[in-house]
């Protein structure tokens, strides 16, 4: 049977295919599937494809064809949008992964080594991590689809991302696939692979009992208004009207803070003072602060904002914060002289939007201080540290995937609130228009139901309030700083060895032959 799959494996092209669907297996881990379990083995094709290769090149090759299948199928929903150009992305980072790959067979492939094996442990993980922070970077598309982040709904996993973030957790999930395919294919290594389970089940256990569990000091009701699907001709005026009504329904229930999700005001509220009016009745109302997101041309500044607003009983408090980190594509075209012609094919945005400069925390009254973030940035696990170290209690995300409303996407959004949470020890609201909504409590565990993307209506959530500082905000991301150091240590000594091969260059196989004119005291002569 092996001798059957080698055979068929010799294809460029069929092996090409099998690493892009090896690479895509892991998104079954995600919502919506949500097969947190299946993370921990759905490396392990893609790792033994690599392994396999007949030379470090195409170990490579299967690494980059891997990369693109994850990519591509964790991002599958923005394919309505990007059509054909979410493949030459895919593509262009896909490539991350050809390192990866290489690395896979360097280290799993070859003789047994039982020093090799235990070092795969360590450095096909800090590999993964490496990839992970790059493509991170916003101007990349950000940290959406981080393997660790699979694991949202795992209590003794969000233990583990209040100690390391996310990327701890990530780095222990490919440890824990690294370890499994060992097993499968190296009979000689199977006892560090076995050490390496129960070391990564030590750690778990550990942090378990170690890190330190937020302390609920306090309680407070925020309500999150999501409209729902709002469309034709004047949807910015009819959402606000339906806003509006559900917001007037909280009335009398003790609310502390209101929240509207993304977009939530289709007008700058300084050019339409009617608007403001009706939001500070509705603050009078409620007997709480109302927070909004204007998606609007600024009248104060030139250009198109995505902005979360503070809205008290007199009006705008002057609290706003500008979002900073806006989605490649979706509102904003990188290097749009070049690829401006993106917006022909898809939803791309027509006109870039612009970007604030600093995250900011808002005073809502009764001592709560909340910290906002728009969409997309609340898969960025530094924004969230940052705003609980600047003192905010509740962290905020204000969303919304009406543009994907069947998709994937909602419930993938939603589910990285609880990572957000569990790494600050804060609660995170995560309020949309179209659904997915959610609330988390500081240890990341779910506080009432979600609203679905079939849902059209106000709810209030009791939301418990902790303080004291998790590990990972006081230390940050130490995993990333320890992967790359782990890296620089295997650069260093395959430079040494590199270097030592050369000088002492290849020894002579037999001594040189004398010829007739040759004496043993002057060669040559």
């Amino acid at each position: 049977m092996r001798t059957t799959i080698d055979h068929w494996l010799t294809s460029p092209w069929r092996r090409s295919g099998a690493a892009v669907l090896a690479g895509a297996l892991p998104v079954f881990a995600f919502p919506a599937p949500s097969l947190w379990w299946f993370a921990y083995v759905a490396l392990v094709p893609w790792m033994l494809l690599a392994r396999s290769a007949p030379t470090g090149r195409r170990a490579a090759y299967d690494g980059w064809c891997g990369g693109f299948g994850y990519l591509v199928a964790v991002h599958h929903w923005l394919l309505p949008s990007l059509h054909v150009f979410i493949f030459l992305i895919a593509a262009s980072l896909g490539a991350l992964w050809a390192p990866w790959g290489w690395l896979v067979r360097r280290f799993l492939g070859g003789p047994s080594s039982p020093v090799r094996r235990t070092a795969a442990l360590l450095v096909l993980p800090s590999a993964w991590l490496a990839v992970e922070l790059v493509r991170s970077w916003q101007g990349l598309g950000g940290p959406w689809g981080m393997l660790g982040s699979s694991q949202w709904q795992v209590g003794p996993a969000l233990r583990l991302a209040s100690v390391g973030g996310v990327w701890l957790l990530s780095f222990l999930v490919v440890a824990v696939n690294v370890a499994a395919a060992v097993l499968l294919s190296v009979r000689e290594a199977r006892i560090p692979a076995v050490a390496s389970l129960v070391a990564t089940a030590a750690a778990t256990s550990a942090a378990w009992v170690w890190a330190p569990r937020p302390d609920v000091d306090g309680r407070v009701r925020i309500a999150v208004v999501q409209p729902g699907i709002v469309d034709g001709q004047d949807s910015a005026e009819k959402r606000f009207a339906r806003e509006e009504r559900l917001t007037r329904q909280l009335a009398g229930q003790g609310a502390d803070l209101v929240v509207w999700g993304e977009s939530s005001v289709g007008f700058d509220l300084d050019d339409r003072p009617d608007l403001a009016r009706r939001i500070g009745a509705l603050s009078r109302a409620t007997g709480a602060d109302v927070l909004v997101n204007v998606d609007a041309r600024r009248a104060d500044r030139p250009g198109i904002y995505k902005s979360s607003v503070l809205v008290g009983p007199d009006g705008p408090t002057g609290d706003r914060y500008d979002k900073m980190r806006l989605v490649p594509f979706g509102e904003y075209i990188p290097a749009r002289s070049l690829l401006g012609w993106v917006t022909s094919m898809g939803k791309a945005a027509g006109e870039d939007r612009r970007r604030g400069s600093e995250q900011v925390v808002m005073n809502v009254g009764h001592g709560l201080r909340v910290g906002p973030l728009v969409c997309f940035e609340t898969a960025f696990p530094d924004m969230s540290r940052h705003l609980t170290e600047d003192g905010a209690d509740v962290l905020l995300g204000q969303s919304s995937t009406s543009s994907f409303q069947h998709s994937w996407a909602p419930e993938q959004h939603a589910s990285l609130a609880a990572l957000r949470a569990a790494e600050t020890g804060r609660p995170m609201v995560h309020a949309t228009l179209t659904g997915v909504s959610a609330v988390y409590g500081p240890e990341g565990d779910r506080l009432g139901p979600w609203l679905g993307t079939d849902t059209s209506g106000a709810r209030m959530y009791e939301v418990p309030l902790a303080h004291g500082t998790t590990p990972y905000v006081r230390y940050g991301d130490w995993p990333v700083h320890g992967a790359l150091l782990v890296l620089a240590a295997l650069c260093a000594t395959e430079g040494v060895r590199t270097l030592r091969l050369r000088r002492s260059g290849p020894e002579p196989l037999a001594p040189p032959a004398r010829t007739v004119h040759e004496s043993p005291a002057r060669p040559g002569r």
